[in-house]
C-alpha cells in the first residue's frame, strides 16, 4: 500500500488506516515544531529555522498523505447527502 495513494474509494476511506495514524502524528509535529521554530526564529536561533522547516515540511507531507482520502470522503457525502435529499423532496412534495 502506497504512502501517497490517490485511488481511494469512499467506501475505503471511510476505514481508519495507517494514513490516518501518520497524519495524525504528522499534525502533531507540525503544530509543535511551528510553535516552537516560530519562536526559536524570532529569537535568531538557528534550532527555530530548523524546528521550523521541519514543521513546514511535515504539514505538506501531511497534506499529501490525507488530502486524496479526505476529498473522497467528501465527494461521498456530498453524493449520499444528495440521495437524502431528493429522497425527503419526494416525501414531502404536496403534489404528487
Amino acid at each position: 500500500m502506497s504512502l501517497f495513494r490517490k485511488d481511494w474509494k469512499p467506501a475505503d476511506a471511510d476505514e481508519w488506516t495507517i494514513h490516518d495514524l501518520l497524519a495524525s502524528v504528522l499534525s502533531v509535529a507540525s503544530y509543535l515544531l511551528v510553535a516552537v521554530g516560530v519562536a526559536g526564529a524570532l529569537l535568531l536561533k538557528v534550532w527555530g529555522f530548523i524546528a521550523l522547516a521541519a514543521g513546514v515540511v511535515s504539514m505538506v507531507l501531511m497534506f499529501l498523505i490525507i488530502d486524496p482520502k479526505l476529498k473522497v470522503e467528501s465527494r461521498g457525502f456530498a453524493d449520499r447527502q444528495q440521495e437524502f435529499l431528493e429522497h425527503i423532496d419526494k416525501t414531502t412534495r404536496w403534489e404528487q
